[in-house]
């Protein structure tokens, strides 16, 4: 698997120490926060490709914290966590842009290829994005 940078959200303490021990296991490079605040003064400060975010926090929650994401930065993939009573948070989190949605309690194994397939797909927006830069500036009179 190729390396790249997870933002662990959730208010759950114990469940967020846990997810980012297996998924730095898994090579990747991992931080995390406790509310959708924190998160987003994270982001705002370091390089995130996917963001793991649990619906349900006190605060912010994630469904508000994936709309300030998607403002700030557009191009970072969400993966919203929910439970079973909150799939319609997470049906509207797709509306919002996000990946997909994830029922908690997770196994490893299905988080990390969602994870995967979250950044691929930002890895090949971003590439698509650098290469009509290249052709404008290419296209530029001298």
């Amino acid at each position: 698997m190729r390396e790249f940078n997870v933002l662990v959200v959730d208010d759950e303490q114990e469940f967020r120490e846990i997810t980012v021990k297996r998924l730095e296991k898994r090579g990747l490079k991992v931080k995390s926060a406790e509310s959708g605040e924190k998160a987003l003064e994270i982001l705002e400060h370091s390089y995130t490709d996917v963001v793991l975010l649990d619906v349900k926090m006190p605060g912010l929650d994630g469904i508000e914290t994936l709309r300030r994401i998607r403002n700030m930065k557009p191009l970072v993939e969400v993966v919203l966590l929910t439970g079973h009573a909150s799939v319609d948070s997470g049906i509207e989190g797709m509306k919002l842009g996000a990946f997909d949605y994830l029922m908690k309690p997770i196994e490893l194994e299905p988080l990390l290829e969602k994870l995967a397939d979250a950044n691929e797909k930002k890895r090949l927006h971003q590439e698509k994005i650098e290469q009509a830069q290249i052709k404008r500036n290419m296209s530029k009179p001298a």
